[in-house]
């Protein structure tokens, strides 16, 4: 299970942009995220290995280090709901977020979630499902999209199940990672690199999404002791 919050803030080694010198991941990414005026700000956070593996063993844990778990729960931090398909949510444990108020969107087409968790017993989990989908009465519900979830509107009606929100954050899978790449809906990428070559045929960051030429624009560039990149992207207009 994913731990419930950083225990320090180490320092790192700022590489990109210039001048060079120590940071911290608090200062690298706790900063303020503007919403689109129909809808809330969304990053992606992910790491991969060298070869491009997203996980290992089938969850992204093995991957990372202290400093990668730093960075997802600083981004958790300022984050008003986060969004993570059903998967991810059963392979990675999630139970109930720390912040206060805060809310986790579990994306599926199909709605077979297990509700008797933590998370949803909690009152924090929601789910994200079509219109066509069985789902049970005692759980709150954002349907969008006729047989297969609109994240599009679901970007636009969050709101209604967590109000006010400002800034999202996707902690994946794959195939909903793809889709909000689709979608056009990434306004953000907080991609880390594992000093690792673990082959296997484990998923890229993104499944499903159609083959075409998207630019970022690279905004910061942090290293470690243990050789981790800690990288931060921004669409270029």
């Amino acid at each position: 299970m994913i731990a419930a919050m950083a225990a320090t803030d180490p320092e790192l080694e700022r590489l990109l942009p210039s001048p060079s010198g120590p940071t911290t991941i608090h200062a690298a990414y706790a900063v303020a995220r503007e919403p689109h005026r129909d809808r809330p700000w969304i990053n992606l956070c992910m790491i991969a290995s060298l070869d491009g593996s997203v996980a290992l063993g089938g969850t992204s844990g093995g991957l990372g280090n202290a400093n990668d778990l730093d960075v997802l729960l600083t981004l958790r931090s300022v984050a008003d709901a986060i969004l993570v398909g059903a998967r991810t949510v059963s392979g990675e444990g999630y139970g109930p977020p720390r912040k206060v108020g805060q809310r986790i969107g579990v994306v599926t087409n199909s709605a077979r979630v297990d509700v008797d968790t933590d998370l949803f017993r909690s009152g924090a989990g929601f789910i994200v499902t079509n219109e066509r989908a069985p789902v049970p009465e005692h759980v709150d519900v954002l349907r969008a999209g006729v047989e297969r979830v609109d994240l599009r509107e679901v970007a636009r009606r969050l709101r209604d199940v967590v109000p006010g929100a400002r800034h999202v954050q996707a902690e994946g899978g794959p195939a909903l990672n793809g889709s909000l790449v689709d979608a056009g809906l990434v306004d953000e990428i907080c991609l880390n690199f594992a000093p690792l070559v673990i082959g296997g045929d484990g998923p890229r960051m993104t499944i499903g999404a159609a083959e075409e030429r998207r630019r970022y624009a690279l905004a910061h560039v942090l290293t470690d002791a243990d050789g981790y990149l800690f990288t931060r992207w921004l669409p270029r207009p």
